[in-house]
């Protein structure tokens, strides 16, 4: 178990899940929070340009973690072939998939030795609902990246990803499309992120279901 003060930047640390993450290991770690609009620093994920030029500005950095990124939830039948510019699949490829694979890299070359990156994936890959096509593949594609990254990472460096199912703090808004699963409090969920960042685990899936 790692038991040194880590300097640990969350983005998306005003979410459900990266405020309960954020409490959690805010107990025993320095941590920075990142948003789009909030937090400490700003960082826009769909832009490349942005992410290097938060983990130039933070400076040696012992762990990251992503808890956001969007995905389009639509029913099959209203999913067009289109060029990518043109595809409904483009939102969560940008920015939940791409946006995510970008920071992964990005740390890959600013964290220290040892440091850790956790990713956000989710159950819809395994456990799909009706209009939950395109989430349920960049989930997929998500999971294979750290799994097939977790083999090359250099210096030491760890990857994981937490999937978690629909969380309680959500029902009201995402219950319908979920009827039948086990809800998660964010609570229970961010004990994942913190195996992720203390523990020695890699290429690691980390249900919270």
């Amino acid at each position: 178990m790692n038991s040194k003060r880590l300097k640990i930047l969350i983005i998306g640390a005003s979410g459900t899940i990266g405020s309960a993450v954020k409490d959690n290991l805010s107990e025993r770690h320095d941590v920075i929070t990142a948003g789009t609009k909030s937090g400490d620093v700003n960082v826009d994920i769909t832009d490349p340009a942005s992410i290097k030029q938060v983990f130039e500005q933070l400076g040696p950095l012992d762990a990251v973690i992503t808890t956001l990124g969007k995905a389009t939830f639509a029913p099959f039948e209203e999913l067009q072939a289109a060029p990518l510019e043109e595809s409904q699949h483009l939102l969560g490829i940008k920015d939940k998939l791409m946006g995510q694979v970008n920071v992964a890299q990005y740390a890959r070359d600013y964290l220290v030795d040892g440091g850790s990156i956790t990713l956000t994936s989710g159950i819809l890959n395994e456990h799909p609902v009706p209009g939950s096509v395109s989430p349920s593949m960049i989930n997929g594609a998500l999971e294979a990246f750290v799994k097939a990254a977790a083999m090359e990472m250099p210096r030491g460096i760890r990857i994981n990803i937490v999937s978690p199912s629909v969380l309680k703090e959500s029902l009201g808004k995402y219950g319908p499309f979920f009827r039948g699963f086990k809800p998660v409090v964010a609570e229970d969920v961010a004990l994942a992120y913190s195996r992720s960042v203390e523990s020695l685990v890699t290429g690691q899936v980390l249900k919270v279901w």
